[in-house]
């Protein structure tokens, strides 16, 4: 049952436009009055953020709205203080919707005298008051693990099946989706089962941190439009050398789908100067202008599906129905075609 007689949504700077399209999509699905909780993240002079709240949250169930997206520093501490003035004013329950978890990549030791700062992030998280998280495409799955409350990781995957099989229909048998390395190889065979497309992998090998010294291609891509996928696109060197890769072993075109589009330094101008005819990725992160207004890069919404997930948390429903498509084909009725 139900915490409270409505879901009450509020959110930090780092994705508004994220926040209201979801709190528009509960109302208008769900008929109910869903909106952002009146309230003002500001930082003063010397960078110090405070929160206040408006409205009364005694008892509420509220679902913090907020990615740890750059800057990671001051948007996971937004987070944060927003948690806790949540908690001192007597929320019922407190989830924080985190689209795109910061800190994900560093969810291991790689060698000495390091870090596990997705760890660390989660126990921040849990000693502030965050009792529930819902998030998108972690790193690594094990990220779920760090924390000692329920969390649930959405997937990207089904939505970018809907969107490849309408932006690729009468030639989706000529598709074929590829791992930009080995360690991605279960999310790209998890979008190819999708769709019923064939795999192939990119291997690379590294010199030295950072670098790509070559790449290789496992699989016939002759002739084929290539779908590269992974969860992380960053500053898209490699991305892009892939891309390359396919084209000189005789793909057809090459596009990517990716879920967060960190896209930071020369990324946006390495992907409009590549061979890629397409990068798409979802609004997990704010984009700015430069990766809004470019030529060959695509958003594709996640409001339809959070608002859904924040709908079944809430009414205490199962969560893992959106990992069917054909499930969100209704969810996105509007945006593609179900066939």
């Amino acid at each position: 049952m139900p915490l409270s007689s409505e879901p009450k949504l509020i959110s930090g700077n780092a994705n508004r436009p994220l926040a209201s399209a979801i709190a528009r999509r509960m109302s208008m699905h769900r008929a109910l009055n869903v909106e952002l909780v009146d309230a003002r993240v500001e930082r003063f002079n010397d960078g110090e953020i405070f929160v206040e709240m408006f409205e009364n949250v005694r008892g509420q169930d509220m679902f913090i709205i907020q990615p740890t997206s750059n800057p990671a520093n001051d948007n996971l501490m937004e987070l944060l203080i927003m948690t806790d003035a949540l908690r001192r004013s007597s929320a019922q329950r407190i989830t924080a919707v985190i689209p795109y978890f910061g800190y994900a990549r560093q969810d291991r030791r790689a060698k000495a005298r390091t870090p596990i700062s997705a760890k660390l992030v989660a126990n921040m998280l849990t000693e502030a008051g965050v009792e529930r998280v819902l998030t998108m495409d972690l790193h690594a799955a094990q990220i779920q693990g760090f924390f000692d409350i329920p969390v649930d990781n959405l997937y990207a995957s089904p939505v970018f099946a809907l969107d490849i099989k309408h932006h690729f229909r009468g030639n989706i048998d000529d598709v074929m989706v590829v791992s930009p390395d080995v360690g991605g190889v279960a999310r790209a065979r998890e979008l190819a089962k999708r769709i019923n497309a064939p795999l192939a992998i990119v291997d690379k090998r590294r010199e030295k941190a950072g670098e790509v010294a070559e790449m290789t291609v496992i699989g016939d891509v002759s002739g084929k439009s290539c779908i590269i996928v992974d969860d992380i696109c960053d500053t898209a060197g490699t991305l892009c050398k892939a891309a390359e890769t396919l084209i000189n072993a005789g793909a057809a075109e090459v596009h990517a789908y990716i879920t967060h589009g960190v896209l930071s330094g020369p990324a946006v101008e390495r992907i409009e100067n590549s061979v890629m005819k397409s990068l798409v990725i979802t609004d997990s992160i704010e984009a700015p202008e430069p990766v809004a207004n470019a030529r060959n890069i695509r958003i594709v919404p996640t409001a339809p599906l959070f608002a859904q997930a924040i709908m079944s948390i809430w009414q205490g429903n199962s969560v893992s129905s959106l990992f069917d498509h054909e499930t969100l084909s209704t969810i996105y009725d509007g945006f593609y075609s179900a066939s």
